[in-house]
């Protein structure tokens, strides 16, 4: 079989090279239709490859299956958010919170993410996969600014961090999913969340 070499200076076979213009088509496709409210059940790959403007081979050459492509597909949404560098633990949060508002005033996103977050039990290799592609990462940042608070002694040394965690992403999904529609874009919201959270994170002795 010929080789032909490729930008990275590895070999591959000549003749069926990677297209990113087609795993874009496949990964749009995938997206749109999930955002038109087509569940992850009823999706299926001739679907796809039809809105694609592929044939199926070229989707099963990159994905095994329609669980892999839709995660792949989902994680593309929310893309790594760098640790907020902020002076202070607040004002990290806040930044963070402020990415997590932006994202869900597009209707495609919180509608898949409600797709994907709706029936884990159907879907156990898909619900785990996401967690670990798409949510695991943002954990980790609270996480860190969480750690780096204890670590200055702006948070109590005893601090639960994951409930903290919970609290503060628990409320802003609350604000941005149930709550009437208007207060979820209120702009002082990510700043609000966190001033609320901080009263109970700090150290007893800096609100003295």
């Amino acid at each position: 079989m010929s080789m032909q070499q490729t930008a990275e200076g590895m070999t591959r076979p000549a003749g069926r090279p990677r297209s990113e213009k087609a795993e874009k088509a496949i990964i749009d496709a995938t997206l749109d239709l999930l955002g038109e409210g087509i569940g992850v059940s009823e999706l299926s790959i001739e679907a796809i490859a039809a809105r694609a403007g592929v044939g199926k081979t070229t989707i099963y050459r990159r994905w095994s299956n329609k669980e892999d492509l839709v995660v792949d597909a989902m994680a593309t949404l929310k893309p790594p958010i760098p640790l907020p560098q902020g002076a202070s633990v607040r004002e990290s949060l806040v930044t963070y919170l402020k990415v997590i508002a932006e994202e869900s005033r597009h209707q495609r996103t919180r509608c898949i993410m409600n797709i994907a977050l709706s029936d884990p039990d159907r879907h156990p290799r898909l619900a785990e996969r996401f967690r670990e592609v798409a949510l695991e990462p943002r954990r980790e940042i609270v996480r860190a600014i969480l750690a780096k608070g204890i670590e200055t002694g702006e948070l109590r040394g005893d601090l639960d961090v994951d409930i903290a965690m919970a609290i503060i992403s628990g409320a802003m999904m609350w604000q941005t999913k149930w709550v009437w529609p208007g207060e979820a874009t209120e702009a002082r919201l990510p700043e609000r969340i966190v001033e609320e959270a901080l009263k109970g994170f700090r150290q007893r002795a800096a609100e003295n």
